[in-house]
């Protein structure tokens, strides 16, 4: 089986800021606290503890008890709930959408690289306990980014309308969904535990939130996961001031703007408002904007005067919802938080936050790279061999591809970079006389040199076609690899549902991924099944 690894940078799939941050660019190093390595979590751990209030950490921990009452914990997340209350314990976060049935697989990745990242830590650092936590964004009001998932290249969707936060939308129509999978599923106990797990997860809870704490916690039960809804009354009492400072002084719009300006360079992945705020109601979650002197909640006729609106935060702090600017900012301040997990899209805008957080004086987290995955059956890896491949082939643009493997495949070399060469030293003994008469003669030596050499490129072309069609059994079976590893040509983590290879393998895939993945090497993983 090929063994190669393909770094982050080589993959092709990352921007130009994240390969540039995994890189450690010096234009960078401002926009983030430290890069993640073993030897500054340390560091990382003191400036946390020294900056992190004990009162929230019991807030923390009294609400977390709340919204696990009526949920089966196991003996592993029950302790590290009760160990947040102690100074010497920290955090690992990472957050997600709820999608339904968990969406794509990098889901599953992202958790499993906090829990991993958590268990080096301890090995390191043994007087401190290291706790991994989901962040539901139940708060989130696109509901169609998550109201479907694949499985086996069909879109099993939720149809219905949703305008309000996600997390306490109704699981009512959900059991159509559940009918449609079921049928796809097929027999054996797999596919009835997969039912199983469904209808447990959706049909026998009333809203999204608990839906998917039940359904995280169920495949991740073993493994200490806290899993935190931040749409709470008490966890919002701590970020009052930081949400007052917000409507008052409007400066994270400054900020962030500011730092936008070094990343000029790059592609910004988030734009701030002069209000990084929204107002939830169960079927309501709209921006506040600040007009004609007055707070405005949009598209409503609900308006504020300043001392409406404080005394509206005083008594009802979780009608007020943090924007993708300024979440990272709370879940930071309720969190003992020491390093965030997220994609390159999340890290990117993270690397916007910094000035921010300091504006705030809350400690700004390490951020790390979530683990990526490539998943391939022991079948799919013989094939591989077969076809004399390479992982990194198989990351390669398609045609890029066909044409290195054709010429691999031909008997003869199809490069005529030496009789490229040879012509143009031809062509030197040309251009030397041309200098010896008039430039229209050396204008028609140029000519027939670019002529010529096109003339080559083009034999080339037409004998790498050739050679292609000699070898289209080859390619076609290469073709069909790579689509299936990469459908659509895309990454199979962003298009894949778990359930997918759960169906084929059992427990053992979630045993297998916690097994393979190394958080802090930035390797594209590829895990054989």
């Amino acid at each position: 089986m090929p063994n190669d690894c393909i770094t982050y940078q080589d993959s092709g799939y990352f921007s130009k800021l994240i390969v540039d941050y995994l890189d450690e660019k010096t234009n960078l190093k401002s926009l983030y606290n430290r890069f993640p390595n073993l030897e500054h979590f340390k560091l990382q751990i003191e400036e946390k503890k020294a900056n992190f209030p004990d009162e929230n950490r019991q807030v923390l921990v009294t609400e977390l008890e709340k919204q696990y009452a009526g949920f089966e914990i196991s003996e592993a997340s029950s302790n590290n709930i009760q160990r947040l209350k102690d100074a010497n314990t920290f955090t690992i976060t990472t957050g997600h959408q709820l999608n339904l049935f968990t969406g794509p697989l990098y889901f599953i990745y992202k958790i499993a690289s906090t829990i991993n990242l958590c268990k080096q830590l301890k090995n390191e650092f043994p007087e401190h306990n290291f706790v991994p936590i989901y962040w539901m964004a139940t708060e989130d009001h696109d509901f169609e980014e998550i109201n479907y998932f694949n499985f086996k290249g069909k879109k099993v969707k939720w149809n219905r309308e949703s305008f309000g936060p996600v997390g306490r939308l109704s699981t009512e129509g959900l059991a159509e969904v559940f009918e449609l999978f079921s049928s796809e599923l097929g027999i054996g106990s797999n596919a009835d535990y997969l039912r199983n797990l469904f209808t447990k997860s959706y049909l026998d809870h009333s809203n999204l939130a608990d839906a998917t704490r039940f359904l995280a916690n169920e495949l991740f039960k073993n493994e200490g996961l806290v899993i935190i809804d931040g749409d709470s009354t008490e966890l919002k009492k701590l970020f009052i001031p930081y949400v007052k400072k917000e409507l008052l002084e409007q400066n994270s719009f400054k900020n962030v703007m500011e730092t936008n300006e070094q990343l000029k360079d790059y592609f910004v992945q988030v734009n701030p408002r002069e209000i990084n705020l929204f107002y939830i109601e169960d079927n309501l979650r709209e921006r506040i904007i600040f007009e004609d002197h007055k707070f405005k909640i949009n598209n409503t006729n609900t308006t504020f005067t300043e001392a409406e609106i404080l005394a509206e935060l005083e008594n009802s702090p979780e009608k007020f919802s943090p924007n993708v600017i300024l979440r990272p900012l709370y879940e930071e301040v309720i969190l003992p938080n020491l390093c965030y997990i997220g994609g390159g899209g999340e890290i990117a805008y993270w690397l916007e936050l910094k000035s921010n957080f300091e504006a705030n004086k809350v400690t700004f987290p390490m951020l790390l790279i979530r683990n990526s995955v490539l998943l391939a059956t022991t079948k799919q890896a013989e094939k591989t061999d077969k076809l004399e491949l390479t992982w990194s082939d198989l990351f390669s643009n398609q045609q890029d591809l066909f044409d290195k493997k054709t010429k691999e495949f031909s008997e003869f070399t199809i490069d005529f970079t030496s009789q490229k060469e040879h012509l143009r030293k031809q062509f030197e003994e040309l251009f030397a006389i041309a200098d010896k008469t008039d430039k229209s003669f050396t204008g028609a030596v140029k000519a027939q040199e670019t002529k010529q050499i096109k003339g080559l490129e083009n034999l080339e072309k037409r004998l790498l076609k050739a050679e292609k069609r000699v070898h289209t059994d080859k390619l076609e079976r290469i073709l069909l690899l790579q689509n299936e590893l990469f459908p659509n040509q895309s990454l199979q983590e962003r298009k894949a549902n778990f359930s997918e290879f759960y169906l084929e393998v059992g427990n053992t895939f979630i045993e297998k991924v916690l097994m393979e993945l190394q958080p802090l090497e930035q390797e594209f993983k590829v895990v054989v099944l």
